[in-house]
């Protein structure tokens, strides 16, 4: 933890790497918590106290009393979604009002913009991206064609801007011959949604972020999805629609490049993804099955399987360099507790050739090259110290530090807050 610097914490892989639980186990020692980019397409799951909570929108802060929390301009916002999170959260004795700051350039999501999504998927036949059907491709699209409606806009002569554009959005939808839906039910939710919206602070967030640097406040950047599902580097065109790497927080917050301190990188002890596109080390056997079952990999959102395979050592090098991690922290270490063997994918081959680098497309001839590492066949979920780990956890340990030349700062050896060991 930098003061007056910003740490970024963000996923390695294909998203679902556990980010939600670290923000939560990370936040004690910060002041704010930033959320740059995404929308409710991504679930952060937290489980303490024996209760279990999603997060789509908000960030994962809120359950410390006194944190600030920001929505940032990176950010796009689902207002009927936003009011059933946070009315879920404020049942549950967590005052969000007090605790939350949301951008005024966050771009909204609108109800034609979820009917877009679907009809743009349907239209792409087996060739589909396998989005959420939340609107989020849609509504970065607005934004970067300068046609989109931001969280300022409900401020003043709204209902005039929200007809315009959804005029817009229908002529669009008549075009891909997208017709018969009914929007009224949708809509009035959504209208709920603003007005409950217009109940927060909605600030300019990068004057805020940069005075609470300038104060020295400890300021945590929060990101969703993961590496390979970034517009730019992820495995395009199956990736999301906005910049999930570090560079991303400077973007969806206002910072500065020379404001970042710590980048925390995490990666599950495994590797799984959600949706179509490529994945060199996805496993169709009981293996596979395996690690989904014990690793209960269901999406947090979307409930839909996870496809699960081995760490993929490649795709992590590639990603701890676009990203400059300076720390790596790994998620669900226990799923592999029962295994005789442990793979991980070292390089992969490709028309012949062996290479140690992530291609521009990984989508055809490529397989993994795997090295064998013995398991450990111990039960950690209950260990409290690094010292207590078995010899062959420890050996995996060093061999993933070895190959990615990073250090590993936090193991997680089960859901609970608790069950997080910070090494020395």
């Amino acid at each position: 933890m930098n003061k007056g610097k910003v740490d970024v914490l963000l996923g390695l892989q294909w998203g679902d790497e556990g980010k939600g639980k670290v923000v939560d186990v990370l936040t004690p020692d910060y002041d704010v918590v930033a959320r740059f980019q995404g929308g409710p397409n991504a679930g952060h799951t937290l489980e303490f106290d024996g209760q279990k909570y999603v997060l789509r929108s908000i960030p994962s802060g809120i359950f410390q009393g006194g944190k600030v929390n920001i929505i940032g301009n990176g950010v796009v916002l689902a207002p009927d979604l936003f009011m059933n999170e946070a009315k879920e959260l404020e049942k549950s004795g967590h005052p969000l009002k007090d605790r939350l700051l949301i951008s005024k350039k966050a771009h909204l999501i609108m109800p034609t913009h979820r009917l877009l999504d679907a009809a743009q998927e349907a239209l792409k036949g087996k060739n589909k991206v396998g989005t959420t059907g939340k609107g989020i491709g849609p509504t970065y699209t607005d934004k970067v064609s300068r046609n989109g409606l931001r969280v300022g806009d409900i401020l003043e002569d709204f209902e005039e801007k929200y007809q315009a554009h959804k005029a817009r959005h229908e002529q669009m939808l008549k075009a891909l011959n997208y017709t018969g839906y009914d929007l009224a039910e949708t809509e009035q939710k959504w209208m709920e949604g603003i007005d409950y919206l217009r109940q927060f602070s909605l600030v300019d967030s990068e004057h805020e972020v940069n005075r609470l640097i300038y104060e020295g406040k400890s300021i945590l950047c929060e990101g969703a999805q993961g590496t390979m599902l970034d517009v730019d580097f992820g495995s395009y065109p199956y990736v999301t629609s906005s910049n999930t790497v570090c560079a991303g927080a400077c973007i969806g917050l206002g910072i500065a490049p020379n404001k970042i301190g710590n980048v925390y990188g995490i990666m599950k002890a495994y590797c799984t993804r959600v949706g179509s596109g490529p994945f060199p080390t996805e496993l169709f056997d009981e293996t596979g099955d395996r690690i989904r079952n014990i690793g209960h990999e269901y999406g947090a959102v979307t409930g839909r399987e996870r496809r699960c395979g081995w760490i993929d050592l490649v795709a992590l090098r590639y990603a701890i360099m676009v990203n400059g991690v300076t720390q790596l922290i790994m998620m669900k270490s226990d799923v592999l507790d029962g295994f005789d063997t442990i793979k991980a994918c070292v390089a992969y081959q490709q028309g012949g050739k062996k290479i140690d680098f992530f291609p521009y497309d990984i989508e055809e001839n490529i397989e993994p090259v795997y090295e064998m590492l013995p398991g450990w066949q111990v039960d950690m979920t209950q260990m409290t110290c690094e010292d207590e780990f078995p010899e062959a956890f420890k050996n995996y340990i060093s061999f993933l530090e070895e190959h990615l030349e990073t250090p590993i700062k936090i193991v997680s050896i089960g859901p609970d807050r608790s069950q997080t060991i910070v090494r020395n």
